[in-house]
């Protein structure tokens, strides 16, 4: 067998436990699926990325769930509310009364947060997009204790980051 056939068999011998926690971050079972196959293409298509001293198990599960959060972010960014009476789009949450400096204010957070660990970046995005803490901590698979951790360091790091 050759090292890509082996790669496939240990990737597909996956889908039962790939399906399952599909599941518990889509709660639909549609959604599941189209994720577990999601997954599938982007692990088979990234096998040269794949580190062979690293968990399979592991490297796979990491995409399933940044594959999640993404499609998560972009259903969210194209949501947006147009409200009739004022004749205006509020659109990701940025507010209405947008002028240069508050451009400039968002732009420099959205920048700081962009330097974050990803592993602080995630929660922190996720607050951001409205989830509560214990959703959180299911969506990712931690502890409540390590969101909120998570999220106060986070907060502490982009107050440093702006306060240059």
């Amino acid at each position: 067998m050759t090292n890509r056939e082996i790669f496939r068999k240990e990737v597909l011998e996956l889908e039962s436990n790939l399906n399952k926690y599909a599941y518990s971050l889509t709660l639909n079972a549609e959604d599941a699926k189209d994720l577990v196959q999601e997954t599938f293409f982007k692990a088979f298509n990234n096998q040269e990325k794949f580190n062979e001293h690293t968990s399979i198990k592991a490297w796979t599960y990491t995409i399933m769930k940044n594959t999640f959060i993404n499609d998560y972010r972009k259903r969210i960014k194209k949501e947006a509310v147009f409200n009739t009476d004022v004749h205006e789009y509020i659109i990701n949450n940025r507010p209405s009364d947008f002028n240069p400096e508050s451009d400039l204010g968002f732009v420099d957070l959205s920048n700081a947060v962009e330097t974050l660990d990803i592993d602080f970046k995630i929660p922190f995005m996720m607050l951001d997009d409205g989830y509560k803490y214990n959703e959180i901590a299911d969506e990712l698979g931690i502890c409540l204790g390590t969101v909120k951790s998570r999220i106060h360091i986070s907060r502490k790091k982009l107050s440093k980051i702006l306060e240059r």
